[in-house]
């Protein structure tokens, strides 16, 4: 049976290595993404903060987020995949799909057969936090001794 754990964390964890390595190979559209969804509802007290990391970094906020977003999935996924931090990549990875769901799949602002396709893509994400969960609290799995079945 830990192979079939083995195997499924793996499998699990390719949506977030194929998005993170899809948003790093098109950033351009993941960044304008961000800049129309995510910046415009940042509480203006934080405004300095990023102006101070925009001139720090020479990158517009919209090109670091979406950087960090990709970085956090391709990161993620494939330390779930190896089984390397899993438990804590997992809660990062709930956080960053809670955030997503909010920002990118707001069904309840919308109407008709747009709310009904980001209602299938929040529930989805909903999934995707329950296998998040379930990694985290499985962790490495039970120690094995392959001898002591015998």
């Amino acid at each position: 049976m830990p192979a079939f754990i083995t195997f499924g964390r793996i499998l699990f964890a390719v949506i977030f290595i194929a998005s993170g390595a899809m948003k790093f190979l098109d950033l351009g559209t993941a960044a304008d993404t961000i800049a129309n969804k995510v910046i415009p509802t940042l509480p203006a007290d934080i405004l300095p903060y990023t102006q101070q990391l925009e001139e720090l970094v020479k990158m517009e906020l919209k090109q670091i987020l979406a950087i960090a977003a990709a970085a956090l999935e391709l990161i993620g996924g494939i330390m779930i995949a190896l089984n390397f931090g899993a438990r804590f990549f997992a809660l990062v990875l709930v956080l960053f799909v809670m955030a997503a769901t909010f920002y990118f799949h707001d069904f309840w602002n919308l109407t008709g057969a747009d709310a009904k396709g980001q209602m299938i893509h929040a529930l989805k994400n909903l999934s995707l936090i329950g296998g998040l969960f379930m990694i985290a609290g499985i962790g490495k799995g039970p120690r094995m001794d392959v001898y002591s079945e015998a």
